[in-house]
């Protein structure tokens, strides 16, 4: 248990985070821009899996059982948004602006919005949301717990309601994409309980594999600096899903 919450860069905090950290010092080599390429790749392949790959091309059997490439991609796909989670809240405990982070997530959310309709229905409009919809209301609640922490009834309620918000937009990950945002942040000081936070998640098994990585970060930006490659992290969502709607839609030919 932790007796208190420590303020986020004293020597107290970092002294008691190092003494809770589940890797030594050795094994925490990755940077935050590793865990964003992390986050993108296996991203990629889950888009790519879930928009291009045939469900029923069989790789292998094992055991009698076949692994088919859809299967594969869309597992290893399953570590992205843990991930994306992780930098979320890293983000906004060290962002030097959560007002200006908290807009970019939703510019990006925006902006994201049509390619998504588009690869996933054809049309302009589809049922549902974007997952940069879900972390803006993930970074939304986090906002609130932090700004009500003196007044936990409102904050439950300000929490709920933004739970309510996120049924009805039907965001990606949905209500339980909202929770796991929640819980990651609110277990970001017990890195032995964090993993268990992905049972909210489908495929949780494979989610948890997302775990290792986190559990590597050595707590520094990494190459990722500056506004070019910083936006340029944030376009390729959109970016990608649009390039993935001409080919599924044979607008381009591969």
């Amino acid at each position: 248990m932790i007796p208190r919450q420590f303020p986020v860069f004293s020597k107290e905090y970092e002294y008691f985070m190092e003494q809770n950290r589940l890797f030594p010092a050795k094994m925490r080599i990755l940077s935050g821009s590793v865990l964003k390429l992390i986050a993108v790749i296996t991203m990629l392949i889950d888009h790519i899996a879930s928009h291009l790959v045939p469900k029923r091309y069989v790789l292998f059997s094992v055991f009698g059982f076949d692994v088919t490439l859809y299967r594969l991609m869309r597992d290893i796909g399953r570590i992205a948004f843990p991930l994306f989670v992780f930098l979320l809240i890293e983000g906004f405990l060290h962002t030097r602006s959560r007002r200006r982070y908290g807009v970019s997530l939703l510019i990006c959310a925006v902006i994201s919005e049509v390619p998504w309709d588009l690869v996933h229905s054809g049309e302009w409009i589809h049922n549902g949301q974007n997952v940069f919809f879900t972390l803006v209301f993930g970074y939304i609640g986090l906002c609130a717990i932090d700004s009500l922490k003196k007044h936990p009834f409102l904050a439950c309620c300000v929490l709920i309601t933004i739970g309510v918000g996120t049924l009805f937009a039907k965001a990606d990950y949905g209500i339980f994409g909202y929770a796991f945002i929640l819980l990651m942040y609110g277990l970001r000081q017990q890195e032995l309980l964090r993993p268990f936070t992905a049972l909210l998640l489908n495929n949780h098994w494979f989610c948890m594999a997302a775990f290792v990585p986190m559990f590597m970060y050595n707590g520094k930006r990494g190459f990722i600096k500056g506004p070019v490659l910083k936006y340029a992290f944030y376009l390729f969502y959109p970016v990608h899903l649009f390039i993935l709607f001409l080919i599924k839609y044979d607008y381009i030919r591969i």
